[in-house]
């Protein structure tokens, strides 16, 4: 395939040394489209959301404990808002996770992530339909609402490879997550659908992903999968939807390639009755299911490996993205999720929209 450009990540450790992972960039049409916005987060220096970036690490400071805290604080910071909303719930690591060899079986309990995103759902309403309460919510608040989503979808990814790292560890799957803050959409058409598709939910080690929208919603697959095949009028959900908008951002894929494997041709068959059962064709590329590939990781430059053990050692030794550079712009993101005032370096940069949403909305 046609490369259209080499991109250089350069990762840091906690001493300030660096190391580079490279990526081509597919010369495909969807890979186009995604590239151009992505120069633009790059070139217009946009703040890259380091505390949703590496997920499914089952070894990483943001642990089972620590995200469980964070999602305490959360409930605590919204409970104390001025919104008429009260969450009564706790998380505790011991009495969430799961252990068993049993891996068709959750390795938490799915009741109470399930509830943790249907808060979320309550909270920020729809990107078409606000909810009152996240109109109403102070800056701060709107923050907070919005970590409930990435929380349950980090918690999620980490308590999967915890247990496959104790059980199947081969089978563990981090990845890195890129997502910008308030990075500009761009319109998905019938042309980009024909990259989807129930196959196009396999993914490549060292693959590099369309990210997909992170807006309200849960898309087809992650509502089969997280509600145990239920039907849709007996969801916890209600915010299922297709991915109509896509963004620069993107996601790099670290997990052992499934495609093959009997457990992946059966639970895609099963995911097609599911859809079948619901209403909808399984083959209608418009449901936008599934990751569409643009790029992979060059993991021999990288790496001077295949070994994913050995590749994933490099990255837990050097856990912060530090810049971005392609052949136009090099951009360095110098600042950590860990640093004391975070949050506020992203309320500040979230404050326009959220005025913007107070304004147009009779507040």
């Amino acid at each position: 395939m046609s490369i259209l450009d080499t991109v250089e990540i350069t990762l840091r450790n906690s001493t300030s040394n660096t190391y580079s992972v490279y990526f081509n960039v597919f010369d495909t049409p969807l890979a186009r489209k995604w590239y151009t916005a992505f120069q633009t987060l790059l070139k217009d220096n946009y703040h890259l959301e380091k505390n949703y970036l590496w997920h499914g690490w089952a070894n990483s400071e943001r642990d089972g404990k620590f995200l469980c805290n964070e999602i305490n604080k959360t409930f605590e910071a919204i409970n104390n808002s001025k919104l008429d909303y009260h969450i009564d719930d706790h998380f505790d690591p011991d009495q969430i996770i799961i252990d068993s060899d049993d891996l068709d079986a959750h390795p938490f309990d799915h009741d109470k992530l399930n509830n943790l995103h249907k808060y979320f759902e309550d909270l920020q309403g729809t990107t078409q339909e606000l909810s009152p309460y996240y109109i109403k919510a102070d800056h701060t608040t709107k923050w907070h609402i919005r970590q409930l989503n990435n929380l349950c979808h980090e918690f999620e990814s980490w308590a999967l490879s915890f247990r496959k790292q104790k059980y199947l560890p081969a089978w563990q799957r981090p990845a890195l997550l890129f997502c910008w803050l308030n990075s500009p959409k761009f319109e998905l058409t019938a042309k980009d659908f024909k990259s989807f598709g129930i196959d196009a939910l396999c993914k490549d080690f060292g693959g590099v992903y369309l990210g997909v929208n992170k807006a309200v919603g849960k898309h087809h697959y992650e509502v089969f999968h997280d509600e145990d095949g239920a039907r849709i009028d007996e969801l916890t959900t209600t915010t299922m939807r297709g991915q109509t908008l896509a963004a620069g951002d993107f996601d790099i894929d670290l997990g052992r390639t499934d495609r093959l494997e009997p457990w992946r041709i059966k639970e895609n068959n099963k995911f097609r009755q599911w859809l079948t059962d619901n209403g909808f064709d399984p083959d209608d590329k418009s449901l936008t299911i599934g990751h569409p590939k643009i790029g992979q990781i060059d993991l021999i430059r990288s790496f001077g490996t295949l070994d994913h053990s050995l590749i994933w050692r490099k990255f837990y030794a050097y856990p912060d993205v530090y810049a971005i550079k392609t052949n136009d712009h090099s951009t360095v993101f110098d600042y950590k999720w860990s640093d004391k005032d975070y949050m506020h370096q992203q309320i500040e940069i979230l404050r326009p929209g959220y005025i913007y949403t107070e304004t147009h909305n009779g507040i």
